[in-house]
């Protein structure tokens, strides 16, 4: 027996909202792909289709005055953190209507207001941030929280173990997520790396607590970050969360991923993060139809974002040198 959608337990709506996300992200995903084969979108791209569920989960677990920083991989992450489809699709097209006007394109989108403090395209660089952001609310004496998600490769960077090492002398408020996909680009991550978990092995070396989870269960994923995040919130200090995951295409639009083991690639996409949500959605009680009713709704939702984005204007080039710093100067030491 299954319950009407005006019946749904609180379980089941919160689930029913998440999978809403993460379907928004995936077809926002599609689109970007299609625009880009179409010539609309330059540049590349690189999307995180199939990782839909860290972005989500993660973002569940947080506040809207909380700190989130991304990698190039970052499309998931604005909009779990409240960027529009429009807005990112405008980005992505060079459109004056872009998310960041587009002076970010796909790499760097980010959405202040949101605490979305960008995408970063030099891998580990946005590691020192987050650490720096945490401190900052220590220092303002907040209990806003600080998340740097980041891929596998950038557990081999030296701005990692700065970063964590940091984090835990200072005792700061940051979560590190890492989204561990199985592969730095084109290159195995086991294939470098001396520990089976390239983050949550190598925590115990700075005496940080870690857990290793299933990133494509976003129940699972937003209960874990919000054990972290209470842990940073409550004075408990970092946390690493290392959640196994895997990009249903490439590392970037130029790549057709066939180093990747065939049976490897079905076996992943068999746990869909969509699929696993769909699954969870029917063990609560929720009808198909229901379901059926969300994926038209994001359906519009997207087409809609396309259609405006390809309606509006190009960026205007006296924009170019707003909402940057480039004086030449260094008063901002001082």
């Amino acid at each position: 027996m299954t319950a009407p959608a005006d019946q749904l337990t609180g379980a089941a709506t919160e689930l029913l909202g998440w999978y809403e996300q993460m379907a928004v992200i995936r077809g926002t995903e599609k689109a970007a792909q299609d625009l880009f084969l179409a010539g609309l979108v330059k540049g590349t791209t690189h999307l995180a289709a199939g990782q839909e569920a860290v972005a989500v989960g993660v973002s569940a677990a947080l506040r809207a005055d909380d700190y989130v920083f991304a990698t190039y991989r970052g499309h998931h992450h604005a909009i779990a953190r409240g960027a529009s489809p429009e807005a990112c699709l405008a980005e992505l097209m060079s459109r004056a209507t872009g998310l960041c006007k587009a002076k970010g394109g796909s790499m760097h989108l980010t959405k202040a207001d949101a605490g979305m403090l960008g995408s970063y395209a030099i891998v580990g660089s946005h590691l020192p941030m987050a650490v720096g952001a945490a401190w900052s609310a220590t220092l303002r004496g907040t209990d806003q929280v600080a998340v740097a998600f980041f891929g596998d490769g950038a557990t081999n960077i030296g701005a990692f173990h700065e970063a964590l090492n940091l984090a835990a002398v200072w005792r700061l408020p940051v979560v590190f997520v890492c989204e561990n996909n199985l592969y730095m680009e084109y290159t195995p991550i086991a294939s470098v790396t001396a520990v089976p978990n390239p983050a949550a092995d190598r925590a115990p070396a700075y005496r940080l607590p870690a857990e290793l989870i299933d990133g494509n269960d976003v129940v699972v994923v937003r209960d874990a970050a919000a054990r972290a995040v209470d842990r940073a919130r409550t004075g408990g200090g970092p946390t690493v969360v290392e959640a196994r995951t895997y990009r249903h295409f490439g590392h970037s639009r130029t790549d057709p991923g066939t180093y990747r083991p065939a049976e490897e690639v079905r076996e992943w996409l068999a746990r869909d993060p969509l699929a696993v949500a769909r699954d969870r959605l029917s063990r609560l009680g929720v009808p198909d139809d229901v379901v059926s009713t969300v994926d038209g709704r994001v359906a519009e939702l997207v087409a809609a974002a396309v259609s405006a984005a390809k309606a509006a204007p190009p960026a205007d080039p006296a924009e170019a040198l707003t909402d940057v710093w480039a004086d030449g100067g260094a008063q901002w030491r001082t």
